[in-house]
Formats: C-alpha cells, structure tokens, sequence
C-alpha cells in the first residue's frame, strides 16, 4: 500500500517537473515572440515618424524659400515686383466690416430640396447634438449655414483671453483631447464613450483640429456648435495646423475647395481669421497647463496672455502681414541706412533669440479689451528709445497703482496716448515682434526630449526640444503641477515623460495605418488626477490580432520608405558610387546602409531593416543597380512614365502642390499663364533648376491643354514633368537641368 502510493507521488512529480519545464519553455518562446513583434512595432513607428518629420522639414524649408525671396529676390521689372506683392505678402489686418463681408451668408439662398441638417442662432443643444447625427450619416452642412455658425464663432473667440482659466468647480470633470485630424470617427467615437458636453461634463480640444483627414470640416462644424452651445463648457486650443499656410499643403485647403466649390474661397478666408483667434492655451484650476506642442527656456505666460494673438497669422514666417505704406518706406529706409541685411531667423546661425536689453510694458488697447506688446526690439532712434521707455514706465507705474488701489493718473495716460506714435498705431494695429512670434512658435511646435536643456527641433524644422529641468523650472515659476500637450503620434495614445510632469495626449487613433495606435483622451477631477482612456474608432482592428495587425502596419510603412527611396534613386545613385572605387557595381552591405542614410537622413536602423528592403545577396553584398532597377518597377504605374521623370514627381509632388496654392491666392484651382511663367522663374532656384525664359513660355503654352488661358494642378504638375523630358530629348542647353541636392 505504502509502496503504491509512493510510486503515484513520484510519477506526479515526474509530471509536475514536465510541466513546469514545458511552461518554461512557452514562456520563453512567447517572451522571444512578443520581442520580436514588439521591435518590428518599433522600427514600423521610427518609419512613419520620421517620414511625417522630413516631410514637416520640406513644409517649412519651403516657406523659408518663399519668405527668404521676399527679402533678397530683386524683381527685375515692376511687373515683377508687383506680381511679387501679390503672391508674398499678407493682407492687412482685417476690420470687422471685411469679414461682415465675406462671411455674407444671408445672400446665399438654401434649395429647397436640401436635406442635410439646418442651423438656427442662437445655437441650442439640440442643433449640435443633430449637426453630429448628420455628420455621421454622411450629409454635408450647407455653405449658408457654415458661413453663419464661423461668423458666429468669430464674434465669440474675440472675446476670449489667451489663456482660458476653467474650474473644476463648475462641473464634474475635464475631458481633455489631442488631435483629431480631420477622423470624424474618433470625435464622434468620444463623444459615445465619454458623452457628450454639458454643464456637468466640460471639454478642452488641443489643437490639430484638421489637415490630413476627409473630415476636417465637419469636425470644425462640429467643435465650434458646441463651443457656442457651452463657452464655459468647451473650449479649443490653437495647433500648429490651425494655420493657412500649413492647411495649403496637408489637405484642408483641399477639402474645402472640394466640398464648397462655389463659397469655398469666402469659408477660406474667414477660417484663416478664425484660426487667428483661437486661444493658445487654457488652464485649469491654475495647476495644469494644457497647451498643443510644449515649451522652450524662453516660454513666457505672461507675454503669451497678453499679446495680440490674431497677429500670428501663421507661425511658419515672422512678417504675417502686409504693413501700411508708410511702414514699408519706413522699413526701407532703415534697410538702406544699416550695414548689411539680417539674416533670416531659419538660418544656422540666427536660432537663438536676438538679446532684447529691456523688456517694455504694453499698451491697453481699444479692441475688445486685449492688450497690444510694444515691440521689444532696440529701436532705431535714441529718442525713439527715450520715449517707448518714459511711456512703458508710465503704463507699468498706473498698472501698478491700480493693482494697489490707488486712482490712475489719467492726464499721463492720455499724453501717451496721444503721441504720434499712438496715433499712428491706432491707424494699424502693432505688428507681433520676433519674442512674440517665437514664443507662439515654441508652444505650438516643440516636443520634450528625455535629455536637459532646450535645443532647436531640427527633426521637425520648428519649435524645440526641451529637457525635464526646462519643464521643472516653468512648473515651480507659475506654481503648476503638470503639462498636458499633444502634437505627436503615440503608439498607445499617450505618454508620460518628465518624471511625470508631461502628458501627451493624442486622439486620432489608426493615424498612419489601420491599427498602427490607439487614440486616448484624459479625464481630471477636483483631485486634478489624470485617468486616461485608450480606443480604436476603427471595427476593423477589433478583429485582427496582434500580429496581423504589426503585419499590416508593417507592410504600410515598408511600402512608403520605398517609395522615399525611389524618389532619391538618383541620389542613392551617386552615393553607391562613391563607394564602388573600383566600379565593380557591388558595394557592401554596411555601406548600403551608410549610403541611404547619408541620402535620406531618417535616422532609421537601416541594418535592421535590410532584410526587408533588400533581397538575398551573396558574400554579404549588394549589385545596387539592380537594387534600384527594382525600386523603379515597384512605382511605376500604368501610364508607363519613365522612371526618371516618376521618380521627380515622386520627390517634388507635395512641394509642387504647395507652390501651386500658394500661387494660386484666390483658391480658384487655376493660374494664368502670366503668373505660372513668373513664378517658374522664382521656385526654380529652390528645386535647383536653371531654365530660360523662352523654353517658360513654350513650356506654359504646351501644356495649357484646352487652351483656355489658365492652368491647373493637373497641368502644373505635367509640366514638371514635360520639363524633365524635354531635358532628356532637347538640347541641354536650351532646356532646365536637374542637379543633385545632397
């Protein structure tokens, strides 16, 4: 008996110490698994990041480009010069009568026959609730409406501070969301899980309300019914693509002209208004700081709350708009009296701020009670100086009285007023000055880095980096306990970096690809005590597994580096020969990886990645000219074009398009030929071609097709093309030439 039983302990041990072994070994395996989908996660993320940065770089380089012509391209005629005027220089400050004007929606006449949803003013909750059920059933709000409900946004944005104050006093807890980017589905998604806004459930937005989705406009539609349905309730941030300038080339601008054909031109116009007026930041219970991008060493609450934010048209340039006529003789001849030129804020050597020896006071202003910067820039004129000082003096003596409790000196206050200075800024608003420029720019644009210190974000092209101790010093200066930003794609929706103290929030989920992230918003109580929600808007990642879904992403992101390889091919070309000194069209693989580096400048671990990019080779080298004869028959579509003329298009497409809305002021869709062979001219230099003017003028009328006078996008980007081939064909000296940029 004892024997039996001794047998049955020794066989269960025997089958214990099996499974445990064999559990071992599945946990090995799947830990071995999981590492290895967790790092094709990973480079698949670096791919598409560094992608949307390079192409964020190209978006500003071209700009710089544009800004940079204004101040050094010497028009050779005044024909020149004035279509120069036309195309680069931003209109004055609109006055409330120019944007009654074009936000008339009163003439537009709504059919009978229009089914989608109607709006009323004031707004009631009824109508946002119903603008959001019609939006996701795909109906299209009338351009009457849209004009009304931005005309009616407008006048209320006006009215707001720079920096929202909201409590959690009034309501049962803050939602906070990042971007959206034009995915109706995320925000209507929101709205289900988390429920809709009212007094008892508040609403903070952070910017990037649009570009790179199809329902961008909506969302718009959407976000300000219910900001006016709830002002204390909801409110919106600025992103760095609540900008035209942006908007013209990652899709809005697009979108709009799309869905609003006849009245899309007056939306455009009063939306780059709008976006002006959208307030930069909002906090809550004076502890958390929410704002789009991040911060610098040089952020500054107190400036930001009292500069005249609807200055800062854009932050992709400083001059945001077109200065009076006695501004620019002026500034002409302060250019003329001075040694040399400044240089422009995008070069190496100009990143840092330009030292301001004070910092002077503000001047009330009469505009719906904001208040106006004097620029802090060293004045031109001693007495000049004199005079800004004895009236900033003045201004901070009364500001500081009346904070006591003591009577203003009212006789001192209207003597500055009434300098010629005064009047003549009350003729036209005071231009943003380069602090406060840069300081819009930092908010909007900068991401933290896990490094100290604050550095020039080269990655993206604007904005910085900034370190935990630059984050530490801005939290114990205003007495805050942490940031809330967004602005950059993350794998799970969000991300604490900083020992805590930053949270990234991001709320377009399936951003890159379908169930590349999740999308998450944050909620705060009283305790201020972030509780974060994670989803995926889209049903289909629901029913993929993991692997299936790093497989799909995967297979995304390869597909879109190879096309940025193709597009370089020429480049990479050159670069393979450098190192095949003796011309054997074999380089290693070491060196191919080096070599696309050195082209492209991702920062990607190439090494990891050739297995992917590159097939089987033998002793550990590559016969790259097969390598990119492949690349080529990937791209190549069924027109059958060349693969160097598609390999030009591919690289220059996006910079094409930008070029040709910016061109193309009115958003009509079309150009004359007049200002297509101008402007030839001038973005020849920036995509290293040399042209002349005749081989432009046989070039404009060849490809005006339908001759009509005017060309297309269609059209402008065959020419391009045309141009290339023409190279190819003709004689080189009569026909543009393309040279290698790296």
């Amino acid at each position: 008996m004892g024997s039996g039983t001794s047998t049955q302990h020794h066989f269960a041990f025997q089958n214990a110490e099996k499974a445990f072994k064999a559990a071992a070994l599945i946990q090995r395996w799947y830990r071995r698994y999981m590492a290895r989908l967790e790092m094709r996660r990973h480079c698949t993320w670096r791919i598409f990041q560094s992608i949307e940065y390079a192409g964020q770089q190209d978006q500003v380089k071209l700009h710089d480009f544009f800004s940079y012509l204004v101040d050094h391209f010497t028009p050779s005629s005044n024909h020149e010069r004035d279509f120069l005027d036309r195309m680069f220089t931003e209109d004055r400050f609109p006055q409330d009568s120019e944007m009654e004007k074009f936000g008339d929606y009163e003439s537009i006449e709504v059919p009978d026959n229009y089914t989608g949803p109607r709006l009323s003013f004031p707004l009631l909750p009824d109508h946002a609730t119903a603008l959001v059920e019609a939006f996701r059933l795909k109906q299209q709000l009338h351009a009457r409406y849209v004009l009304n409900l931005l005309h009616e946004t407008r006048k209320h944005l006006i009215q707001l501070p720079n920096i929202n104050r909201v409590s959690t006093c009034y309501s049962e807890e803050i939602t906070v969301c990042g971007d959206l980017h034009g995915q109706l589905d995320d925000l209507i998604f929101i709205f289900h899980k988390n429920g809709l806004p009212s007094p008892e459930r508040a609403y903070v937005f952070n910017g990037d309300f649009v570009d790179r989705g199809k329902d961008s406009v909506e969302i718009l539609m959407v976000l300000f019914a219910f900001m006016l349905v709830y002002p204390k309730e909801f409110h919106l941030n600025r992103g760095n693509h609540e900008d035209h300038l942006v908007n013209l080339r990652y899709g809005f601008t697009k979108e709009v002209m799309h869905k609003y054909k006849t009245h899309g031109k007056k939306i455009l116009k009063i939306l780059k208004d709008v976006f002006c007026w959208l307030p930069l930041a909002t906090l809550v219970d004076e502890k958390v700081l929410i704002l789009h991008g991040g911060v610098s060493d040089m952020t500054d609450l107190e400036l930001l709350a009292k500069l005249d934010r609807h200055k800062i048209v854009s932050t992709m340039r400083h001059k945001t708009r077109k200065e009076n006529g006695k501004q620019v003789k002026k500034e002409e001849a302060n250019q003329k009296s001075s040694a040399g030129r400044p240089t422009p804020w995008f070069l190496p050597q100009s990143r840092s701020l330009p030292a301001s020896p004070l910092r002077l006071g503000s001047l009330q202003a009469h505009r719906a009670g904001r208040s106006s910067s004097i620029p802090c820039g060293a004045p031109r004129d001693a007495k000049e100086l004199a005079r800004q000082v004895r009236r900033s003096v003045d201004l901070e003596l009364d500001r500081c009285r009346q904070q006591a409790g003591f009577p203003v000196s009212r006789g001192k206050e209207e003597a500055s007023l009434c300098t010629p200075e005064a009047d003549s800024g009350a003729e036209e608003p005071l231009e943003p000055t380069q602090e406060e420029w840069r300081q819009v720019v930092d908010i909007l644009w900068s991401d933290p880095m896990a490094q100290e210190g604050c550095k020039a974000n080269t990655v993206r092209g604007g904005g910085c980096y900034f370190g935990p101790n630059v984050t530490e010093r801005l939290l114990q200066k205003y007495n805050l306990q942490f940031l809330i930003r967004s602005h950059e794609c993350k794998p799970e929706g969000y991300e604490f970096c900083h020992s805590r103290k930053v949270l990234t929030i991001f709320s377009a989920s399936n951003y890159y690809e379908v169930g590349s992230n999740r999308g998450a918003y944050v909620k705060l109580g009283p305790a201020l005590t972030p509780y974060i929600v994670q989803y995926q808007a889209n049903k289909v990642t629901h029913m993929l597994t993991m692997r299936q879904r790093i497989s799909r992403v995967e297979e995304s992101a390869l597909r879109a580096l190879r096309e940025k390889l193709f597009a370089h091919s020429s480049d990479l070309l050159g670069e393979f020969k450098k190192h095949d000194a003796d011309k054997t069209g074999l380089i290693t693989l070491s060196d191919w990886a080096e070599a696309v580096e050195s082209v492209l400048h991702l920062g990607l671990p190439w090494r990891m990645l050739r297995p992917q990019l590159v097939n089987s080779s033998t002793d550990n080298t590559l016969e790259y000219k097969s390598w990119l004869e492949d690349l080529a028959k990937e791209q190549l579509n069924r027109e059958n074009i060349q693969s160097s003329l598609l390999e030009t298009l591919y690289r220059n497409r996006s910079n094409l398009e930008t070029i040709f809305r910016i061109i193309d002021r009115d958003h009509s869709g079309f150009i004359s030929l007049d200002e297509f062979r101008h402007t030839w001219k001038l973005f020849s230099s920036h995509m290293n071609i040399s042209i002349t003017d005749d081989c432009i003028c046989d070039l404009a009328r060849s490809i005006d097709f339908n001759k009509d006078g005017h060309i297309d996008i269609n059209e402008f980007l065959e020419a391009f093309r045309l141009v290339e081939q023409s190279c190819s064909e003709g004689n080189a000296s009569d026909c543009p030439q393309t040279t290698n940029t790296n």
